[in-house]
């Protein structure tokens, strides 16, 4: 990555870092406090939902207002907005307010995530995509964990120190921005597939992508809750989720390189096994702290690949031609879960008590593990077509971002020897070839376990007898 780009880039990605550092808190610290005043899981439930709410609306609609008034000043607006917001919730307690708040909340960070993912996106062709997505990925993962940390501590200089400290940080997030040149990167519209192309296309991405934003928001919002109701102390609930996050950051790029070699339907069916069982782990084992500790590690790893890792099983259905709009529309299903999972799973906390959480953990695991498997009965995986890219659900031009060349060249592949044309009619798709593409067409070959010399010669085969 050449110096320039990485100038480019570091604007946007210190922005992000600074107002991480708050957000990656924020949610637990309105978790542990609503539970403080004796509000019920239901009521905690339905204020969690709010954010999600939030950023499905910012999802589909901040893209206009980026648009009309340009990115800085977007950004500056939206950072601001999530600071007011912040203040305004610590500066007086009632759940209603609390609501719309979170609300106005999760439709501004969104914003800001989208003026950054379309700034980084413009940064550079599609040839460093990657290596962006990856620096993105690590600002975002490094300054949750670090906000985590950061719980106990501001908690312990008062109560509306935590509020004070989030809304300064989203404050500060804007000095970035501001001071890198004045220049506006265009982006288009986003037009994600509909929910009823996408079944079609992919019903194992869609169901992924679902079960994904109802997983995290539950270890997101109601974590915090199972884990003060256990006796934990404030500080020490910041650790346990930091170590969550640190998993979700150090596990997800692994589990995606298995499942560039390995069918992916039966890596998503794996991760959905592994979610149970740690579930139940904690549900039954007689855990010390650092056991606790090791389990919710491996459930931040497990929880967190399943939306990246049933994109690229998405992927590796589409045209190349749908890969970004199916991108979008995963995005979209994701925050459907991630709205729907607070108010679903608090009830059930309120029923089984705490381990509600992992009861209900458990058995989504459990859901996802049948409805892949029956998947897979009807219709095996095609192979891997391109590269494992560790993302995160925020914004339909993230989505974007995360369709790199290796994404494009691999489904291009795909074209020539599976005939799509039915999948998106909208979209033009390559004519299937009998064999591999010729020789001059650019490709990149599937990814599989025969050596290079094996690969060369089936390939010297396979075109001798197409000629």
């Amino acid at each position: 990555m050449s110096r320039q780009l990485l100038f480019m880039a570091l604007g946007p990605l210190l922005g992000l870092f600074v107002l991480g550092i708050g957000n990656g808190f924020l949610a637990t610290l309105i978790t542990l406090r609503l539970d403080a005043a004796g509000e019920s899981p239901v009521v905690i439930g339905w204020v969690s939902s709010a954010y999600f709410i939030g950023l499905a609306l910012g999802a589909m609609l901040n893209d206009r207002l980026l648009l009309a008034i340009g990115h800085i000043r977007a950004y500056g607006s939206f950072a601001s907005l999530v600071a007011v917001t912040v203040l305004l919730q610590g500066l007086f307690f009632d759940p209603a307010a609390w609501f719309v708040l979170r609300l106005i909340g999760g439709w501004a960070t969104v914003g800001v995530f989208l003026v950054i993912e379309s700034w980084l996106l413009t940064a550079g062709d599609a040839t460093v995509r990657g290596r962006l997505l990856a620096l993105y990925m690590i600002s975002l993962y490094a300054a949750g964990v670090l906000g985590q940390l950061l719980l106990g501590v501001t908690d312990a200089m008062g109560p509306t120190a935590p509020f004070m400290v989030i809304g300064l940080l989203a404050s500060l997030s804007v000095l970035p921005m501001a001071m890198i040149p004045r220049v506006t990167p265009l982006i288009d519209k986003a037009e994600p597939l509909s929910p009823l192309r996408l079944i079609t296309l992919t019903p194992t991405g869609v169901m992924g992508s679902f079960g994904s934003g109802l997983a995290v928001a539950a270890v997101y919002t109601l974590l915090p809750l199972y884990l003060q109701r256990t006796g934990f102390g404030v500080d020490r609930v910041g650790q346990l989720m930091a170590v969550m996050v640190l998993g979700a950051m150090l596990l997800q790029y692994p589990v995606g390189r298995w499942s560039d070699r390995h069918d992916r339907q039966l890596v998503l069916i794996g991760i959905g096994g592994f979610c149970a069982l740690i579930s139940a782990g904690i549900l039954f084992l007689p855990l010390p702290p650092w056991g606790l500790a090791a389990l919710l590690f491996l459930l931040g790893g497990g929880v967190f690949s399943l939306y990246p890792v049933a994109v690229g099983h998405a992927a590796d259905r589409a045209p190349a031609g749908a890969l970004v709009r199916m991108s979008q529309g995963l995005l979209l299903i994701n925050a459907v879960g991630a709205t729907l999972s607070p108010p679903l799973i608090s009830p059930v906390m309120t029923v089984l008590g705490d381990s509600g959480l992992f009861w209900s953990l458990g058995a989504l695991g459990v859901a996802l593990v049948a409805f892949f498997a029956w998947r897979r009965s009807v219709r095996p995986a095609p192979m891997p077509v391109a590269p494992f890219s560790p993302s995160t659900p925020l914004s339909a031009v993230g989505a974007e971002l995360a369709v790199t060349e290796e994404w494009v060249q691999g489904a291009l592949e795909h074209e020539h020897v599976e005939d799509l044309s039915e999948a998106v009619p909208d979209v033009e798709v390559a004519e299937p070839l009998v064999g591999p593409p010729p020789p001059d067409e650019p490709h990149i070959a599937y990814f599989d376990d025969t050596t290079p010399a094996e690969r060369g010669e089936e390939e010297g085969l396979a075109r001798a007898s197409h000629g």
